[in-house]
């Protein structure tokens, strides 16, 4: 009787890492897809809210993945 209750709960355990799991992956496709509008949509709301334009104009001169790239390649990002 208790190994029975036993799989079960190693099933539920698992069938519920699975769904993490999916939800993670869709995450992380949605955020890749949408990483420059979502960098532009911020750098509008930052200059709106009285940031420095200038640095709006840095961030929007490079594309998500070469930001990436200059990060992994010198830790600071944007290559600068």
């Amino acid at each position: 009787m208790t190994g029975r209750v036993r799989q079960r709960r190693g099933q539920a355990l698992t069938e519920y890492i699975i769904i993490v799991v999916i939800v993670a992956l869709a995450a992380i496709a949605i955020v890749s897809i949408f990483s420059d509008t979502i960098r532009e949509k911020f750098a509008g709301a930052v200059e709106e809210l009285g940031g420095d334009s200038a640095a709006k104009d840095a961030a929007m001169d490079i594309s998500s993945h070469q930001y990436l790239k200059d990060l992994d390649r010198d830790g600071a990002g944007g290559g600068r």
